[in-house]
């Protein structure tokens, strides 16, 4: 079966996901909920997507005929993460079968393609330069204020790929990182008072629901903890999401989608945009209405997107490797947080093993069940 934009799948339609993490198990259990039948394709044994799904193929991502058999057993693919390989994500797409398209894929896979779509559909984004190699670093650091940072173009995340430029006397360790990775952009460093993140879902008439603004902060370059509603003014508030739709319509998204913003007194400045279901919004689960998968899941369907709603004021904290066994012991005494854990193999150090969200009335109430959460873990 081929979707079109006047096509809408319904239960038990078979979703095919590339890729097995913990974005594809709640993908998957959201769909499941709804009564969809799931398939995922994924290199690892076990992963934990197919602890959930129907059906596994036990492929690496690339492998063209393991793409072509998701693609006919699925009446629609979906991904979980943006490093999908382009030429599968084409061939699913000329086969009428990947709602989002290959675009989104391709400009976010490319920090220089990215920023450059930013920029060109009149969005406030930090100064940036794309070098090739040392010499064009050297260059362009001469006319960059520190700090700074150069980042390579693809790959990269949670704080891996980049260099922190702290003044003048980092340029040589630039030029030498630039030389190495080939293809990279350096940017202005903001001195932002905030980062914020834009979570919205654009179904394939082009109607989008936001999520409420989520404040984020971070550990080591790792995503710690996700507060909702924001801290911030509503002129800010609507300045965030124009900014995302302004982005939505030039690309001609389809799903859930993320844009991470820096706040700067009252202006907004796009950072990075991911083309599926964010770590930030996990808290929409037990805090909203309906979730960033579950409404995901309705825009590639066809389905119409349910109205947002914040039940209640949020926190999501991330349960990392090191966490795990606090997370554990925790469980055992108190009874607030809701503990998602995501069913890997393996726990190590900085590694996403689950999250916890809480909920409550108020920020005091909210105060103290986190509280109590930390030290029922020691």
């Amino acid at each position: 079966m081929n979707l079109s934009r006047n096509d809408v799948l319904l239960p038990p339609a078979m979703i095919g996901i590339i890729g097995g993490g913990q974005l594809g198990r709640m993908m998957a259990i959201a769909a499941r909920y709804m009564g969809y039948q799931v398939a995922v394709l994924d290199p690892t044994p076990n992963c934990p997507t197919v602890q959930v799904a129907d059906r596994q193929l036990t492929a690496a991502y690339d492998d063209m005929d393991a793409i072509k058999e998701l693609t006919e057993i699925s009446d629609a693919v979906t991904y979980e993460f943006e490093n999908v390989d382009l030429t599968a994500a084409r061939y699913i797409e000329e086969q009428g079968k990947l709602p989002q398209g290959a675009l989104a894929l391709e400009i976010t896979q490319n920090r220089e393609k990215e920023k450059v779509t930013m920029r060109d559909a009149g969005l406030p984004v930090p100064e940036f330069r794309i070098v090739q190699n040392g010499a064009e670093c050297e260059e362009a650091l001469a006319d960059f204020s520190y700090p700074a940072v150069i980042k390579t173009c693809s790959g990269g995340y949670d704080g891996k790929g980049q260099v922190k430029l702290e003044s003048s006397e980092d340029a040589q360790e630039a030029i030498d990182f630039a030389e190495k990775n080939g293809h990279c952009i350096i940017e202005e460093w903001l001195a932002f008072d905030k980062e914020v993140s834009v979570v919205f879902t654009r179904a394939l008439d082009g109607n989008i629901s936001f999520f409420p603004l989520s404040e984020n902060d971070h550990k080591d370059h790792v995503l710690y903890q996700t507060t909702v509603p924001a801290d911030v003014d509503k002129k800010l508030e609507v300045k965030a999401y124009e900014a995302a739709e302004k982005l939505a319509e030039s690309m001609g998204i389809v799903g859930t989608f993320a844009i991470e913003m820096f706040v700067k007194g009252d202006e907004v400045f796009l950072n990075e945009m991911a083309p599926r279901p964010h770590n930030s919004g996990h808290y929409s689960i037990e805090a909203c209405n309906i979730s960033q998968f579950g409404q995901h899941i309705r825009a590639i369907c066809g389905l119409p997107l349910t109205e947002v709603r914040l039940l209640n004021p949020s926190v999501m904290i991330n349960i990392l490797g090191e966490d795990l066994e606090g997370a554990l012991n925790a469980m055992e005494k108190v009874p607030d947080g809701f503990v998602h854990l995501y069913g890997k193999a393996e726990a190590k150090v900085k590694r996403k093993m689950g999250h916890v969200t809480f909920i409550a009335a108020t920020e005091e109430e909210l105060q103290q069940q986190i509280q109590t959460f930390e030290e029922a873990k020691r």
